[in-house]
């Protein structure tokens, strides 16, 4: 089993943060635009039995990504796991921590790749790396668009 994790204290507070992460266009601003991935179906919004459902493109081959939420505790946690996918196995935990009015935002990733120790050990450096620039990405999205609704409501306009 591999681990995962990205954190990043976002300059806003928890609730503009987990309410950031139920907009139903979340999956479409939080994919990089250089991931070969098509976001097919969101339903059920953060809550325990939501779905999301993606197509990677692995070349010219399209693999179907199906996760199921399984844990959630509005604003501090919600926990999607892999029903159907490329990984052996994948849960995802989405962690919000109020920091003296900020939020600490962690991605915790546990997965385990097809074909065992030995391609966990060939390749999961790769996989590491892959995910720590997804993340970056995320991250860097989720911070300038909450640093908006900060704005917005501190100024009262753009």
């Amino acid at each position: 089993m591999l681990t995962f994790q990205y954190t990043t204290l976002i300059n806003a507070p928890i609730e503009t943060v987990w309410q950031f992460h139920e907009r139903s266009d979340i999956l479409v601003l939080l994919t990089p635009p250089w991931q070969p991935v098509q976001i097919i179906k969101r339903e059920g919004g953060l809550g325990v039995g939501a779905i999301s459902e993606f197509r990677l493109w692995l070349g010219f081959i399209p693999i179907r990504w199906l996760a199921h939420h399984i844990e959630c505790n509005p604003p501090y946690l919600f926990v999607d796991r892999q029903e159907i996918g490329p990984m052996e196995s994948w849960v995802h935990r989405h962690e919000f921590v109020n920091e003296n009015g900020q939020t600490r935002l962690t991605d915790k990733i546990e997965y385990e790749i097809p074909g065992g120790l030995i391609v966990e050990f060939l390749i999961g450096w790769w996989v590491d790396s892959r995910l720590k620039e997804m993340f970056r990405y995320r991250h860097e999205v989720t911070q300038r668009e909450c640093d908006e609704v900060v704005a917005t409501r501190t100024f009262g306009g753009g």
